[in-house]
């Protein structure tokens, strides 16, 4: 090994060569880039679980719309545990999952680029919340989208055709998925226009899964039939937008001294002379929030039936537990804010996720085997608040409410009223 020690080319090295006073970790992920607006309001599922032919066929995803927050009581259950035999209390979120109705099939068959789709079957009657999915401007459109294709279904040589489609996906495909969508006239959101999403089927052979697919062809698709209780699946969704902010809020720099020269929440130095550009790992402001993720491994801690009628009676009770045996509903008194009610069915996560309220997040089946204590522990709620969100909510039911405030002034009022009109 050659080494030059001559004092003149040692001066020149060590004139050229700088260092930082304090060395620091980077601020910032830079596995997240680039952070733009996500071009979807709905997240996508870029992968699906693998599939397993011995298994029966199955659903591997599903779509809802997020409500709110509240908190639950429940004994852990981990021996060993510090908390073993405890009660915790943890935050969980609810997802309001009305069924989804299937309207299309679709074959992908394998290339050397990957996969591409082969043959699509559309059901015969798509409802109007599918079809203003198609149109930018449904009022001023004339609605005449799948008219024509849905007479495949009424002539015998659309029929036909249906059929040779079908014989060429099991004979070509590798993948089968349905195309279904959200029912979105059923949750308390103005929005008129679905969400539309392919859901792959696992399991079984093509020709299972093709049969598995025509069987539910214009039929609504509970959650109950796709997810179960104290399940881990994984979340996917936009989160919530926050705008132009600069590299303080974006990146989390560490600000400024004080006194420093037009503004303080910089990055002191965006790069060396040379190369004479600004690096793409230089902190930078820009669009925060509004992003595409994925959350993983999110346990189900509930999955609930929504409002159904027995008989003559609604039922409604679908927050009692074995502990607390109060007739309640999932949602908190005066509702969630900024969403109302829940009367559909709904998935109880531990935990949040990203996104306001509102917002459609997708739900997709696991695509690990779950082996942890955490995963395969049985989750037993004791209790579910229901109190008011707004405030420090007092009461669970409304019941409570009356029992201990007595009777109000406007209910005195209504009675009142009522008595009049009686008379």
């Amino acid at each position: 090994k050659l080494t030059v020690r001559h004092p003149l080319l040692l001066g020149i090295q060590t004139a050229r060569m700088s260092h930082r006073k304090f060395e620091a970790p980077r601020h910032g992920s830079l596995g997240f880039l680039p952070r733009k607006r996500a071009v979807r309001s709905r997240g996508k599922v870029k992968t699906f679980p693998r599939d397993d032919v011995a298994q029966p066929c199955h659903l591997t995803a599903f779509a809802g719309y997020k409500a709110g927050m509240t908190h639950i009581v429940r004994e852990v259950d981990k021996p060993g545990s510090r908390n073993h035999k405890k009660e915790v209390v943890e935050a969980v979120t609810i997802i309001e999952t009305p069924p989804m109705v299937v309207v299309g099939v679709v074959g992908y068959i394998e290339t050397p680029r990957g996969l591409r789709t082969f043959k699509t079957v559309w059901a015969e009657h798509l409802s109007d919340e599918c079809r203003r999915r198609f149109y930018k401007n449904w009022c001023k459109s004339k609605q005449k989208a799948f008219t024509k294709a849905s007479q495949r279904w009424t002539s015998d040589d659309g029929k036909a055709s249906i059929e040779r489609d079908f014989a060429k996906m099991v004979k070509y495909c590798k993948v089968i998925r349905l195309i279904a969508h959200t029912q979105i006239k059923l949750v308390p959101i103005s929005q008129k226009k679905a969400h539309i999403m392919e859901v792959q089927i696992n399991g079984g052979s093509i020709a299972d899964k093709i049969n598995f697919a025509r069987e539910r062809l214009e039929k609504p698709v509970p959650i109950n039939k796709i997810f179960g209780q104290d399940e881990m699946i994984d979340v996917i969704g936009i989160t919530r937008g926050k705008g132009f902010k600069g590299v303080t809020s974006r990146w989390h720099c560490k600000k400024l001294p004080r006194k420093t020269h037009k503004g303080l929440r910089k990055v002191a130095c965006i790069g060396a002379w040379h190369p004479s550009r600004v690096q793409y790992s230089v902190a930078r402001a820009g669009q925060k929030g509004y992003h595409h993720r994925t959350e993983v491994n999110k346990k189900v801690y509930r999955v609930g039936a929504g409002y159904h009628q027995d008989g003559n009676k609604i039922i409604k009770n679908n927050a009692a537990t074995t502990f607390d045996l109060t007739d309640k509903s999932i949602t908190p008194m005066g509702g969630f804010p900024h969403y109302g009610e829940v009367k559909q069915d709904f998935l109880m996560l531990k935990g949040c996720i990203m996104g306001p309220k509102k917002r459609i997040v997708t739900l997709r089946k696991t695509l690990l085997a779950q082996t942890s204590r955490v995963a395969r522990e049985k989750i037993n709620l004791k209790f579910i608040d229901t109190s008011s969100k707004f405030g420090h909510g007092r009461f669970q039911v409304a019941a409570e409410k009356r029992a201990f405030m007595g009777l109000l002034k406007k209910d005195r009022l209504r009675e009142e009223e009522a008595a009049a009109a009686a008379k």
